[in-house]
């Protein structure tokens, strides 16, 4: 009677305890005050998580009307009820799987195209909805609003729809976002501050369509004291975090020969597959990109600096 979805992707994160984890691509650097947030989560999971207070005030942080989601993954699924059923998505080649895993569940046309603005820009028609990942998912890729430029006069001029994951922004040196009323942004705390276990993100762009269709109380009362923690901090442990990771960043660039907007790489080795368990047994975890199509690469985050430069001697012992 049910039939499953016939499509399926996969994600970063150690599945097994033991290894040093270069494979999903975070913050190393927790906030000073997990401890505390974790003792307030406690205090309110004996009541519903409403969380519109909460809400509000995190729009007078952004500066900008929100949705608060539990991470993009939720946005995702309520973008599919809102845009997807039975549009044209067109979805770059090698990025993030969860857009054409969402497009299919929710019956839209899926078609692929170059991971380039000027090109996917060639395959947009009316109302179809574009989805395009800056920086990019898995090769760290940040396109400036210059250079986004002719994929948004396509989706101005075509009525049609931009879905910008924003999920690594955070981590870009200068990061510009455009503006403009085809487009959703979709961003999330996930990343930027190491905490991939407590899903909260929001949306801009459409906030009373968005707040319509989803779930109620989906953040949990973890997700509601990490939000009240955050608020208080005002961004500090970002702008005290990432000079750390700018600058471990260009040193495994210099070592590895690779380069990259985001906090983590790819690099081309052959065999992902084989390499993936030559580090293993360094003790390493690193991302094979076969999921994204791209089988001869792996993909590695920025870690603190005595954990990079475990990575960097374990590259060069099995890739020299």
């Amino acid at each position: 009677m049910l039939e499953p979805v016939k499509f399926s992707t996969y994600h970063g994160g150690a599945r097994e305890e033991g290894l040093l984890d270069f494979s999903a691509s975070l913050n190393p650097y927790p906030p000073g005050w997990l401890d505390e947030m974790f003792k307030r989560a406690k205090e309110i999971s004996n009541r519903y998580s409403y969380y519109e207070r909460i809400e509000g005030e995190l729009v007078e942080l952004i500066g900008e009307p929100l949705t608060v989601t539990a991470g993009i993954t939720e946005a995702l699924y309520l973008l599919g009820i809102l845009a997807l059923r039975g549009k044209k998505a067109i979805i770059p080649e090698h990025t993030y799987g969860e857009y054409e895993r969402v497009s299919q569940i929710f019956g839209a046309r899926v078609v692929k195209g170059p991971n380039e603005p000027e090109k996917i820009a060639e395959l947009v028609e009316r109302s179809s909805v574009v989805f395009f990942c800056n920086p990019n998912n898995p090769d760290g890729r940040f396109y400036s609003v210059r250079e986004l430029k002719p994929l948004l006069d396509a989706v101005e001029d075509r009525g049609a729809l931009l879905v910008l994951d924003e999920a690594f922004i955070d981590f870009v040196k200068k990061p510009e976002s455009p503006e403009g009323e085809n487009i959703v942004k979709l961003r999330t705390f996930t990343k930027s501050y190491g905490l991939p276990g407590v899903r909260v993100g929001y949306v801009l762009g459409f906030e009373e369509a968005f707040r319509s269709v989803r779930m109620p109380w989906s953040i949990g009362s973890t997700g509601v004291a990490f939000l009240e923690f955050l608020i208080e901090d005002g961004f500090e442990h970002l702008r005290r975090t990432m000079p750390l990771i700018w600058r471990e960043k260009e040193r495994i660039e210099k070592a590895l020969g690779v380069r990259s907007d985001a906090n983590f790489f790819i690099k081309r080795v052959g065999n992902a597959e084989g390499f993936v368990d030559a580090m293993k047994k360094l003790g390493i975890l690193v991302r094979n990109c076969e999921s994204f199509g791209l089988p001869e690469y792996v993909r590695f985050s920025v870690r603190k600096p005595e954990e990079n430069e475990m990575l960097i001697r374990a590259f060069k012992s099995i890739n020299p």
